[in-house]
């Protein structure tokens, strides 16, 4: 079993198959390591592919104390992941929470990344909902430590966005929706309340977004209302960005619609390699409709 320690000595574990140019996948809040199976299989065939769970999330450990849990220790346990398997550099593919923290690791970390993958990210970013989002985070954290997750799994499970994939993929909705009951309810709770309820939105990180010339293609689905606005935010500030929609697809992009979202990631990856994937051109000015002169 493989495992990095970080900085405040929490152990995180990871896997690795495959061999090549390295890619760190980042799980979202609903899943875990083993949400990434699709894309480790496929990947492994030509890089070498890193999976690990988030703290929190066992068998990495899980902190007792929320103020553990933060978006900048979420980028910073990416690194000690990397430091920990000896990878200097990676392409780094996050959804939802991950997104963030790929978001994140491409603004604070540009020398470590070929490239950023910003999937499904959104939620809380929307500055009407900010003050809604933050309550429903922490009423979500509370529940999980009501309920257990095993039971609360079953609502979780449900959501809006969510519904998308149990209607095409019952029997792979059924294995997310058990994998997501066995995770820690403290450990969910803490980033709940650590990560989610306290991370910046999306859009107080224009100046910075701005300047940002990591690769980055940002990946969502047109079902998944909260991440959509802010998806075409990142394409319109980030000058190095490309962004796919997926049609009638919910949340959870990588395992709804795995062919997609590998032959998409797959694409990009392949343009990043062959430099290929550069910032806008800077005749492509947003204000023209129609050139005259």
């Amino acid at each position: 079993m493989s495992a990095a320690v970080t900085d405040d000595q929490v152990k995180l574990y990871y896997e690795e198959s495959g061999k090549g140019s390295a890619i760190v996948f980042v799980h979202e809040f609903g899943g875990d390591h083993r949400s990434w199976e699709p894309q480790m299989r496929f990947f492994a065939r030509r890089h070498r592919c890193v999976t690990f769970a988030a703290r929190g999330y066992p068998p990495s450990d899980v902190p007792a104390d929320f103020t553990d849990y933060s978006q900048k220790r979420a980028v910073d346990d990416i690194i000690a992941v990397m430091d920990a398997a000896a990878i200097e550099k990676a392409h780094v593919v996050g959804l939802s929470m991950g997104g963030f923290s790929a978001l994140h690791f491409g603004l604070d970390h540009p020398d470590r990344a070929h490239s950023i993958v910003v999937a499904g990210a959104g939620y809380g970013a929307e500055k009407e909902f900010e003050a809604y989002f933050r309550d429903v985070s922490l009423d979500v954290a509370r529940q999980f430590e009501v309920q257990g997750s095993k039971e609360f799994a079953k609502t979780y499970s449900l959501g809006a966005s969510r519904v998308q994939f149990q209607n095409k993929d019952p029997r792979g909705w059924r294995q997310f929706a058990e994998e997501l009951g066995q995770h820690s309810a403290l450990g969910s709770a803490n980033t709940m309340r650590g990560v989610q309820a306290r991370r910046p939105s999306i859009y107080d990180l224009e100046d910075r977004l701005k300047v940002m010339t990591v690769p980055t293609l940002v990946m969502v689905g047109d079902e998944d209302d909260h991440c959509l606005q802010p998806g075409i935010f990142l394409k319109k500030t980030v000058p190095s960005s490309g962004l796919f929609i997926a049609p009638k697809t919910g949340h959870t992009l990588n395992l709804e619609e795995p062919e997609l979202f590998n032959r998409m990631l797959s694409e990009f990856l392949a343009q990043v390699e062959a430099g290929r994937w550069g910032v806008r051109d800077a005749r492509a000015l947003p204000s023209e409709i129609m050139k005259t002169s």
